[in-house]
């Protein structure tokens, strides 16, 4: 600990050698030195490259400027934070320097946050304060950054701390890098704390990186009342901001919200730089809108390892596998873009979810083999559903028994969803869910999976061990919702809802669609009316989403539903058969993939 500052546990850098002094020490000149000798030199920011600069340094060295403060601060700011700079080099610059000050210091700890070395940038702080050189509004937002990048709160609070002990605490700049790092941090209450703080001086950034922590951290709705009420305030947004939202509306299925975020976007800039085309993407393909997502994407000159990983997995969520990886291909071929470990898992996901097993095994190959990318768990993970979704059941399992990278909890309870689905071997999913237990992962959903696979085994003492087990646990599984948008507002519905506005005309009308559909040969089944019971009717939050949609929407127009749970079968029997009765297009967004109902028909081809 330096100056009262705890630092992150690492190494002091090394140097390079500084640049040899000048041969004739009686050439130094003072800051008001004679103008004629500046006059020869090319300005700094007419620097395009290191080799140049290193060879203007050479001359302010034969000059004697080197050591003018002035002249070397100048130096110094340009081999930082120029595109072309080496932080190496301007460290022996730093070194040369007799008696560095702030702005040195600052300029040091700026452009080692820029180059990627925040631990580096806040190793400078402490040797700063062990000079007795004071700090500045400057030196504070940079250092900040600095513990967002390292997602270091310990380091973050005490710089708080520094800062509000020098009267910063009213800085806007040193505010919004406090808001900005908690959010990182994940301490959104923190980041809440310090926007309040504010008042009056809050600015569109101050409001943007608030949004953004919410984002960050999930909190949808919350982002998306951040983002009306800096409209409120007479804040233009900006793109920052504009992004979250964008986050935001994909991830609640707010369709209308996001069209009108995009329609905002192109009234105010000109031109949308690659992170918001992505988002748009992202969002489009997020809200159900596929081909006006891939629109965009085709439309884009440049394109990025994110964007990639965004549409892949997009249509893997599609299950549009041939699509998927069409557009992978058509990304090796253009040679711009090395396939990243992200990308990847799309391409994986996009094979489980098309049943495309054998180009699975092939992807899975070519990632290690050609492209070098160690499998992480997630690929792993990623080839375990696709052969548990085959019926592969066995071969699974002796995938995962030969890599322990491979033995997740979510790829055990992937294999003992699929020993449920497939109605498969008994044995294998008592191993499952052995060692989900071994994991200490207890989810009720694995519980009532082998319980009903000892039901229909006929292993009554079994089931009922089982369910109690899973009781005196105290298990519950977080209820059921599903959101339907309707006039650009979200509405949310939860089994046997007692809260919405209409809720007496949505169950009125979600009985007459149940009997209708008997009339079509719809029968609820047993396994359906206990995962109501069990799992907190997700499936009924569904019937009632539909139901409202109906009853709010003309004729004709497309339904877009969002649930957090995985459609149950009989949820889907009667989602298809609603579709061809009141002849709607439905699309539904369950926790593994998307369902576009037509005419009785899903694009799932019953394969989820």
């Amino acid at each position: 600990m330096v100056g009262g500052l705890a630092l992150p546990h690492t190494q002091p850098f090394i140097p390079p050698p500084p640049p040899p002094p000048s041969r004739n020490p009686a050439s130094h000149v003072s800051e008001d030195g004679p103008r004629e000798q500046l006059s020869c030199l090319p300005p700094l920011h007419q620097v395009k490259t290191m080799e140049e600069f290193k060879k203007l340094h050479a001359r302010f060295i034969k000059l004697g400027l080197d050591r003018v403060p002035r002249h070397a601060g100048d130096l110094l700011l340009a081999c930082s934070l120029s595109e072309w700079g080496s932080m190496d080099y301007a460290r022996s610059i730093f070194l040369g320097l007799d008696d560095p000050g702030t702005f040195d210091f600052n300029t040091m700890i700026r452009g080692s946050v820029v180059h990627g070395d925040p631990q580096g940038a806040l190793l400078f702080y402490p040797e700063m304060l062990r000079r007795d050189l004071e700090p500045d509004n400057f030196t504070f937002p940079f250092l900040l950054k600095a513990c967002s990048q390292l997602s270091a709160l310990a380091q973050g609070l005490q710089i708080h701390g520094h800062a509000a002990k020098r009267g910063f605490q009213c800085d806007v700049f040193v505010q919004n890098s406090l808001i900005n790092m908690y959010g990182k941090c994940g301490e959104v209450e923190r980041a809440c704390r310090a926007f309040e703080q504010m008042g009056a001086c809050r600015t569109v950034a101050s409001w943007s990186a608030l949004a953004a922590a919410h984002s960050r951290m999930g909190l949808w709705g919350k982002c998306l009342e951040l983002f009306a009420g800096m409209t409120r305030d007479g804040r233009g947004a900006d793109e920052s901001s504009m992004v979250s939202a964008l986050s935001a509306s994909k991830n609640l299925g707010a369709y209308d919200l996001g069209r009108s975020i995009h329609g905002a976007l192109l009234r105010s800039f000109t031109g949308l730089n690659i992170v918001v085309q992505t988002s748009l993407v992202d969002m489009y393909i997020g809200c159900g809108c596929l081909e006006k997502g891939m629109a965009i994407f085709e439309m884009m000159s440049e394109k990025n390892a994110w964007t990639y990983s965004v549409v892949i997995s997009g249509l893997a969520m599609h299950g549009e596998g041939e699509r998927a990886l069409q557009v992978f291909a058509d990304m090796l071929h253009a040679g711009q873009q090395e396939p990243d470990e992200a990308i990847y898992v799309g391409v994986l996901s996009a094979c489980s979810h098309a049943g495309l097993l054998d180009e699975g095994f092939r992807c899975f190959d070519r990632m290690r083999l050609e492209h070098r990318v160690p499998p992480s768990p997630h690929h792993y993970g990623c080839m375990i559903d696709l052969m548990a979704r085959a019926g592969k059941l066995k071969e699974a399992y002796e995938l995962m028994e030969n890599t322990p990278a491979a033995q997740t909890e979510a790829a055990w309870r992937c294999l003992l969803s699929a020993c449920k689905t497939h109605r498969g071997d008994l044995e294998l999913a008592e191993r499952a869910g052995r060692n989900l237990k071994e994991l200490n992962a207890h989810n009720s959903g694995d519980y009532i999976n082998l319980s009903n696979m000892y039901a229909e085994n006929k292993r009554w003492g079994d089931a009922a061990r089982t369910r109690r087990e899973m009781v005196d646990r105290g298990l519950v599984q977080a209820p059921g919702y599903s959101r339907v948008e309707v006039k650009g507002k979200m509405h949310t519905f939860v089994s046997h809802d007692k809260w919405h506005p209409q809720r007496r005309e949505v169950y009125e009308m979600a009985y007459q669609i149940e009997w209708q559909l008997r009339f079509e040969g719809y029968t609820p089944s047993e396994d359906e009316e206990e995962r109501r019971r069990m799992q907190g009717g997700g499936a009924e939050s569904q019937k009632l989403a539909i139901a409202f949609a109906l009853l709010n929407t003309r004729q004709g127009s497309r339904i877009r539903i969002i649930t957090n749970l995985r459609m149950g079968k009989d949820c889907h029997t009667y989602t298809a058969l609603v579709s061809r009765v009141f002849e709607r297009e439905i699309m539904v967004r369950d926790r593994n993939r998307f369902h576009c109902f037509r005419q009785g028909v899903c694009t799932c081809g019953d394969h989820w």
